[in-house]
C-alpha cells in the first residue's frame, strides 16, 4: 500500500502540469483570429450585384455562395426569388446537372406563377438535354442498348410543359426544335434495342420495341426502320396477315424506303440486313 501511495504522490505534479498545459492550449485558441465574413452587413442589392459580377467572371462557386447568403438572410422579396433562379443557372454553367434540376424544380414549386418560371422549365430541359448529348458523344464506344434514355425523356418532358403552358415564351421556339431532335433520339433508342433483339432471334421482344417507337413517336424518321423490323419479325413468326398490314403502312409512309431493296425480299436472310 505504501508503494501505491508513493506512486500517486509522485504522479500528482505530472497531472497538474498536464492540466495546466491543456488549459493554456485551450486558452490559446482564443488568440486565433475569427474568420471574417466579408458579406456581413451587405444589403440585398449588394449581395445580388456581387453575385452577378462573380457570374460574369466565371466564378460560379463564389456566385452560388453569395446567392445562397442572399436567400438565407433576405428570404422574401424579388432579390431572393431571382437568386433562386440564378443559382440554377450557376449550377448549369458548372455542369452540375442534378443540382441544376433540383434548383429549377424548387423554383417552380415555390413560384409557379412567377414571370420567369418559363425559364426554369427551359433550363431544366436544357440541363437534361446536354447530359444526353454528353452520352451521345461516346456513342462509338458504347452500345446504345446499354444507355439509359432517362435524361432524354426528362428533357423532352420539361420542354413539353414549357411549350404547352407558355407558347408565347421566347424560349419556346428553341425548345420545340430540341424536342424534334429528342423524339428521334428516343425512337432511335427503341429501334436500336429492337434490332438487337432481331439479331438474337427474339422476335416478339423486337416487335414490342418497334411498336413502342411507332406508337409513341409517330413522326420520328427512325420509324422507317421500326416498321421494317415489324414486317420482318411478323414474317419470321409466320404471322402473314399482320406482316402485310405492317408492310402497307410502311409503303404508305415511306414509299421510297431503301429497305424495299435491302430486305423485303422474303428469300433474303434477315441477318444480312444490318
Amino acid at each position: 500500500m505504501r508503494s501505491v501511495a508513493a506512486f500517486l504522490r509522485a504522479l500528482a505534479p505530472i497531472v497538474v502540469i498536464g492540466a495546466s498545459l491543456g488549459t493554456t492550449l485551450l486558452g490559446g485558441c482564443g488568440l486565433l483570429p475569427d474568420v471574417v465574413d466579408e458579406t456581413a452587413g451587405w444589403t440585398p442589392s449588394k449581395l445580388y450585384s456581387e453575385a452577378k459580377e462573380a457570374m460574369s467572371d466565371g466564378a460560379y462557386d463564389k456566385a452560388i455562395k453569395f446567392f445562397e447568403k442572399l436567400e438565407s438572410r433576405f428570404p422574401y422579396g424579388r432579390y431572393a426569388q431571382q437568386a433562386q433562379l440564378e443559382v440554377a443557372y450557376a449550377y448549369f454553367r458548372q455542369g452540375e446537372v442534378a443540382s441544376t434540376i433540383a434548383a429549377c424544380d424548387r423554383f417552380v414549386r415555390l413560384h409557379p406563377n412567377h414571370p420567369n418560371v418559363d425559364y426554369a422549365y427551359y433550363l431544366k430541359g436544357l440541363a437534361n438535354f446536354n447530359e444526353d448529348l454528353g452520352l451521345m458523344g461516346y456513342v462509338s464506344l458504347q452500345d446504345l442498348s446499354e444507355r439509359d434514355p432517362k435524361a432524354a425523356r426528362d428533357s423532352f418532358d420539361a420542354f413539353k410543359v414549357l411549350v404547352a403552358k407558355y407558347p408565347e415564351s421566347r424560349y419556346t421556339p428553341d425548345a420545340m426544335a430540341r424536342m424534334k431532335y429528342l423524339i428521334n433520339t428516343l425512337a432511335s433508342y427503341e429501334v436500336h434495342v429492337a434490332r438487337y433483339y432481331m439479331k438474337r432471334e427474339a422476335y416478339i421482344a423486337a416487335l414490342n420495341r418497334a411498336q413502342t417507337a411507332v406508337k409513341t413517336y409517330p413522326d420520328a424518321p427512325a420509324n422507317e426502320e421500326a416498321l421494317f423490323i415489324m414486317v420482318k419479325a411478323y414474317d419470321l413468326l409466320g404471322m402473314n396477315s399482320l406482316r402485310d398490314d405492317a408492310e402497307r403502312v410502311m409503303r404508305k409512309n415511306f414509299p421510297k424506303s431503301e429497305y424495299y431493296e435491302r430486305g423485303l425480299n422474303r428469300d433474303l436472310p434477315w441477318w444480312r440486313l444490318w
